[in-house]
């Protein structure tokens, strides 16, 4: 499918000279900068040079002071406390964080996880249940529980105190805990709002380490957790989150707790990690425990103190993946199968697709999987527990959460944000659904948001590209969410030799410009302009610049995202 090429608009050129000048950078790499919002030698070294001193006092949170009180209070009089959190990976990494911390200081501590099958999302009747009937008074939720009103009203009629650590937004009334920690509270004064459940965890420890006088090597141990958060739950790798992500992804690469280690192992990775290794190689790993079995195997992984115990949690966990892994592929071509048969479907502007049989914990990942591949808005559903369960997926620009509010009265519930969501059907709603979905989304989607866009950056010759350039451009890592890898332009190429096939689907080239400047290229799943380039015309590139090492020589390459030619 041809992509929609998006040129970002220029930046300020005053702030773009002004930094070009301060920093004696090449003027894209200025650009690169402003467009991140820095615009002062400052901001700059900043970004450049990540400090653990930069992070945030944890007390400028609102409820800060009283969750560590009630903690104190829960310490000294020896009463249990038990760490509850979701089942996903920012859920589980934020547990072992906190249960990890607080076990060293106090032995009346356990860990909860809800089933994601039984249970559900978030705080559960059955879990606040399970600390009524085990003799737990105070209940530290990380990652949930900032909605759970209900529930929390119905612990307290139990006598139990809850200590809320969430990220996500808050709705109309706060839950009655003792303390509520969220940056995204409308009456928090926080500076930074886009911390992982896992980030407040940490800010939790920071918090109780500062005011008792632990040294803080005594959580940084914890960063490569935190690091594994950020990177698996997508969320911006700015501010805060890029200390935090830029100093867990070093321990993740020189002194990784014994279960991120093991998972390591497991996977085959030597090389250095970075966000996106940590994305598709630890969490589908962690986040297979609860789509597949219970995610308090990925908890007892994170927590595990010796190799030994590590190693066989990891086995486990990594069996569960490669089960999550046939689910997924299985499922995945019966989805495609059942849609490539009906032309109806083909044609449509939304994908809704449903079988009884497919298996609740990956059809998240389906639903991925089918918007790269038809780039439409998309739901997978499946049965479970009498109802239809669905997962939905947007695109670029269209607002999900939006669409199915219109659909509302033919769905049990749902909830989620503009890209995605779950839902709750009855089966015999769903053609209703199927109809009322598509007239909703063809009613409001542009046509452009049905062609995938590449977002690009920057203009660059190719002889721009030196090895100060790149230097320079590697220290923008860690690359995320609203620091994305930059994707650079450049116009009429040619080939230097013939290009080549890689399998059946990518593609191997040497280019030239101006017959003075020559880099190898690969392009992932590009093949099909293999016939085009060989015949000698100029194209156009978009590409990002990355190392390549063969036969332990490194050398600069362009990782190619995008091929046009001047007719196009």
């Amino acid at each position: 499918m041809q992509k929609r090429w998006v040129e970002q608009e220029v930046v300020n050129l005053a702030e773009m000279e002004e930094l070009q000048r301060t920093l004696n950078v090449d003027p894209v790499l200025a650009a690169l900068l402003a467009r991140r919002g820095i615009s002062n030698f400052e901001e700059a070294r900043r970004f450049f040079r990540p400090d653990l001193e930069n992070l945030h006092d944890p007390f400028l949170m609102k409820d800060m002071d009283l969750a560590i009180s009630r903690i104190e209070l829960a310490i000294a009089s020896g009463e249990k406390i038990l760490i509850y959190g979701d089942y996903d990976v920012d859920g589980t990494t934020s547990v072992a964080l906190v249960y990890s911390f607080f076990k060293k200081y106090h032995p009346e501590i356990d860990f909860y996880i809800p089933d994601r099958y039984k249970e559900g999302y978030g705080i559960s009747t059955q879990g606040i249940d399970y600390a009524t009937h085990n003799g737990f008074t105070l209940i530290i939720a990380i990652d949930c529980g900032i909605k759970s009103v209900d529930k929390i009203d119905y612990a307290n009629e139990k006598d139990i105190d809850f200590i809320i650590c969430d990220h996500h937004l808050p709705g109309d009334v706060l839950p009655a805990a003792v303390a509520v920690l969220d940056p995204k509270r409308l009456d928090c004064q926080y500076p930074y709002k886009e911390l992982s459940g896992c980030g407040i965890g940490f800010k939790l420890v920071q918090a109780y380490t500062e005011k008792h006088g632990i040294p803080f090597n005594d959580i940084s141990c914890y960063l490569d957790l935190v690091a594994v958060s950020i990177a698996s739950d997508i969320v911006p790798i700015t501010g805060e989150n890029r200390v935090l992500a830029w100093f867990g992804l070093l321990k993740i690469n020189t002194e990784p707790c014994k279960g991120i280690s093991a998972l390591m192992n497991l996977s085959g990775r030597k090389a250095k990690l970075t966000i996106t290794d940590v994305v598709f190689t630890i969490g589908p790993r962690i986040n297979a425990a609860g789509r597949i079995d219970d995610a308090k195997h990925a908890v007892s992984l994170l927590i595990a103190d010796t190799e030994a115990i590590a190693f066989e949690k990891g086995q486990v966990i990594n069996l569960k993946n490669t089960e999550r892994k046939e689910h997924d592929s299985n499922i995945t071509g019966q989805a495609l199968a059942l849609i490539d048969s009906d032309p109806e479907l083909i044609g449509r502007k939304t994908t809704v697709v449903y079988n009884e049989g497919w298996h609740k914990g990956v059809i998240g990942i389906v639903a991925s999987r089918l918007t790269e591949k038809y780039y439409r808005p998309t739901i997978v559903m499946t049965l479970s527990n009498g109802y239809a369960a669905g997962s939905a997926r947007s695109v670029l620009g269209f607002d999900l959460y939006e669409a199915l509010l219109e659909c509302g009265d033919l769905l049990e519930q749902f909830g989620g944000h503009k890209y995605a969501a779950g839902l709750t059907i009855k089966p015999e709603n769903i053609p209703a659904f199927q109809q009322r979905f598509e007239e909703v989304v063809a009613r409001t989607i542009p046509e452009e948001l049905l062609i995938q866009s590449l977002t690009i950056d920057a203009e660059l010759k190719l002889e721009q590209i030196s090895p100060k350039f790149y230097r320079i451009l590697k220290q923008f890592e860690p690359f995320g969410p609203q620091n994305m890898a930059p994707i650079f332009l450049s116009r009429n190429v040619y080939t230097y030799g013939s290009a080549s096939a890689v399998g059946e689907k990518h593609l191997k080239m040497s280019i030239h410009q101006d017959n003075k400047t020559y880099f190898n290229c690969i392009g992932f799943g590009l093949s099909e302009f293999l016939p085009k380039i060989n015949s000698g015309m100029p194209f156009d590139i978009c590409y990002t610049i990355e190392e390549n090492t063969w036969m332990n020589k490194t050398t600069l390459q362009l990782n190619i995202k995008g091929i046009r030619f001047s007719e196009a």
